[in-house]
């Protein structure tokens, strides 16, 4: 019996791993759910084209895997809700893998990882801890890890965890004087804020805030439970993209330290 249930499982395995070829190969477009405020990850061009680190490489998947990439534009606290109701294939928009999403939706394995910090004007001397925070006001994306650490640590304190649509707003706000603070992606801020004129006179405040069950441990694409196949497919691409170094190719051209995850 032993003998007979190895080989029926062997045979299993290699019919499982020849439907998910054959799935593959038949894929002739992906459709990705993406919000298009977070450069740069995602963002968009004076002439309203999509771009960004996340845009160029679902593009590089697309292309290995020989289907179309589509991109669908969506909120991003109404990504995995979109994502199960059929809108799009998969979540491509530098959603962190976390525990409280994987009971909803299914990730890929992780891609890159990049550090979360909160940004202030300089010499304000806030740091992000309740303590510091008691009674400011702290913008972040909502839907996002920012969101959940935030309302979870700082919230209960008495700071107003201020939550937005899109992350252009909450720099706005936080230029206008209405926040005091804000908490996304340490590169997000860098890139998409204060390396640019409107930056002027803000800081990171305080060091990077670490928290593996509520920031997570990594980016990866979201897809919908039991999509096992999409799965496959996209973890191969991805696979390959790392090993000939084409992720992180595309990563310096955004970033200025190691954010790929092998």
């Amino acid at each position: 019996m032993k003998m007979k249930w190895n080989k029926l499982t062997a045979l299993a395995c290699c019919a499982a791993a020849l439907a998910c070829s054959a799935h593959a190969a038949d894929l002739k477009e992906i459709r990705f759910g993406v919000e298009a405020s977070y450069a740069p990850f995602e963002s968009k061009t004076p002439a309203g084209e999509l771009q960004g680190f996340d845009i160029d490489v679902g593009n590089a998947v697309c292309a290995k895997l020989k289907a179309k990439c589509v991109w669908v534009e969506n909120s991003f606290d109404g990504l995995i809700p979109a994502l199960q109701a059929r809108k799009f294939n998969a979540i491509n928009s530098d959603m962190t893998i976390t525990d409280q999403r994987r009971q909803a939706i299914d990730f890929t394995d992780p891609i890159y990882a990049i550090p979360n910090q909160m940004i202030a004007k300089k010499g304000s001397a806030l740091q992000p801890t309740a303590a510091s925070l008691k009674g400011k006001h702290v913008g972040v994306l909502q839907g996002t890890i920012q969101e959940s650490y935030a309302k979870a640590k700082w919230a209960p304190a008495g700071v107003d965890v201020v939550p937005y649509q899109t992350q252009d707003q909450i720099y706005a706000d936080l230029v206008s004087g209405r926040l005091d603070a804000a908490f996304q992606d340490a590169e997000a801020a860098s890139k998409g804020f204060l390396n640019k004129p409107q930056g002027a006179g803000f800081a990171f405040a305080g060091p990077q805030v670490v928290d593996a069950k509520l920031l997570g441990e990594g980016v990866g694409y979201g897809v919908r439970k039991g999509d096992a196949s999409l799965k496959s497919a996209l973890n191969g691409a991805l696979k390959d993209l790392k090993a000939d170094g084409t992720i992180d190719r595309i990563a310096a051209k955004y970033f200025d330290v190691k954010v790929v995850l092998k």
